[in-house]
């Protein structure tokens, strides 16, 4: 089976970045399987990043590689990991990216902020260093392409991880996706995501949800729920997304161009009244 290597980045498709990417890594493995999550992130929203690379990437076969880039720290001090978990391999800076690879264990709990953590039980994280790893010379502006993509396609020829550099102990890591439950029971959470259709996605994981009837507060709107699929409303709706959590949709139309809606903002799900 050909070597698979999945792209998540910022850069958008208006520019060459992508496609360097995707020579730099041809170059060396010419059978490589390329497959694109999206280049579509929000420009350095690293949390964005991190919700689309976790629902896409349980779906690929065991040994994959992942590469996510959105990489505001760029050229500095900032680390460049290889993290070497079960079922594949992550690429990417050490800024909270690749938080998508680590189970919610191993990850700070919801509502808290990024911090640094061991590396958890049965992961590896090496530093990208190896100049024989590298494409030279190394650009302080885009490592995606002279850091990220070549280690990669090493990694999708059988180089192990260890060549890469050195063993690293700790990483940055994002809280978990999850809303946080309030006293009075409510999830207390933010905007993820917002998708093509305009579908907002929140941190509000559906199990964690009150059963039966919810109400959705968001930019001074409620909108109530759930339903089953989208074509059930003809307004404002609350679903139970195919990621695992909470929607808010407007069939036919766009619900964040309705609301006025941003990444980041804030969300409260309860049980509706």
């Amino acid at each position: 089976m050909r070597a698979v290597i999945t792209l998540t980045t910022d850069f958008g498709l208006a520019d060459p970045y992508v496609a360097a990417m995707k020579g730099v890594i041809l170059a060396i493995n010419p059978e490589a399987a390329i497959v694109d999550v999206t280049h579509n992130v929000r420009p350095q929203r690293v949390l964005q990043a991190v919700f689309v690379t976790e629902a896409a990437w349980p779906f690929f076969p065991d040994g994959a590689v992942h590469v996510a880039v959105v990489d505001p720290g760029v050229g500095t001090a900032r680390g460049t990991l290889c993290l070497d978990a079960p079922r594949g391999r992550f690429v990417g800076p050490d800024n909270g990216v690749l938080s998508a690879a680590l189970p919610d264990g191993a990850r700070p709990p919801a509502g808290e902020g990024a911090s640094e953590i061991r590396v958890p039980e049965g992961c590896r994280v090496f530093s990208i260093t190896n100049p024989r790893y590298l494409r030279e010379p190394v650009s302080a502006t885009f490592h995606g392409r002279d850091v990220f993509a070549p280690a990669a396609a090493h990694l999708s020829l059988g180089v192990p991880a260890n060549e890469l550099g050195d063993a690293v102990a700790t990483m940055l890591a994002l809280p978990q996706l999850r809303a946080r439950r309030r006293a009075d029971g409510a999830l207390e959470g933010r905007v993820l995501h917002i998708d093509r259709f305009g579908n907002v996605v929140t941190d509000a994981r559906t199990d964690d949800a009150p059963e039966g009837p919810i109400a959705v507060e968001l930019v001074g709107e409620v909108v109530y729920g759930p339903v089953r699929t989208y074509a059930d409303a003809t307004g404002l709706v609350a679903l139970a997304g195919s990621s695992g959590y909470i929607e808010v949709a407007l069939p036919n139309d766009s619900a964040s161009a309705q609301l006025g809606i941003e990444i980041g903002d804030r969300v409260i799900v309860r049980a509706r009244g």
